[in-house]
């Protein structure tokens, strides 16, 4: 039976959450969080990627020959790549410095791969592309939450704007715009997750 929208929504959102609960897309979570507005540029690529992949990929599920299943995959994923780094690049070039390698990447990215070869493969093109919006967003949701903590407090700022009492007290937290910090916030952010779900069905039981 097919899944209803609010239940796509929130196997992608929660239960199944792409990052959080699978472990995917861990690269970018890393590379690309220490700037919200950075964050933000990629996030709407990737869900826009994996949403439009997702539906051209169950349009095309009955045609295309299961021993060039995953080319044709990839060959449809890096055209929405191609439109989604031209477009960061004509709209914020000093945003496309900083995140254009890793908008490459987005080619390989485990969701979309995963996504088209699990749900889009086997489904209609309607709940295929919603369940590429949910897996986007589920991703998203992830990414903001930890550069809304790293921005302030590796940079003083939010968007690029200072905070208010950025001259008066602020010391920059110099780890924060590290790496390292993405990867200590996405294991505390998992664990809290995971925690909070495994007490829900727990509590169900």
């Amino acid at each position: 039976m097919a899944e209803s929208t609010t239940a796509i929504f929130k196997r992608s959102l929660l239960n199944e959450n792409p990052v959080l609960r699978q472990v995917l897309g861990i690269c970018s979570a890393l590379a690309v969080t220490n700037i919200l507005t950075n964050t933000l540029f990629m996030c709407a690529g990737v869900l826009f990627t994996t949403a439009m992949s997702n539906l051209v990929l169950s349009i095309m599920r009955n045609i295309i020959p299961q021993r060039i299943r995953m080319i044709t995959q990839v060959a449809v994923i890096s055209a929405f790549v191609v439109i989604v780094d031209v477009v960061i690049k004509a709209l914020s070039p000093d945003v496309h410095r900083f995140i254009g390698p890793y908008v490459g990447l987005i080619i390989t990215n485990c969701i979309i791969m995963g996504r088209a070869e699990a749900f889009a493969a086997s489904n209609t093109p309607l709940p295929s592309f919603l369940d590429g919006v949910a897996s986007g967003l589920g991703y998203s949701l992830v990414l903001i939450v930890i550069a809304v903590i790293r921005e302030p407090l590796g940079f003083g700022t939010i968007l690029g704007i200072p905070l208010p009492l950025r001259e008066i007290w602020w010391h920059q937290w110099t780890i924060m715009v590290m790496p390292t910090s993405a990867f200590f916030l996405l294991a505390l952010l998992t664990w809290y997750i995971r925690n909070l779900l495994d007490k829900k069905k727990a509590g169900q039981k």
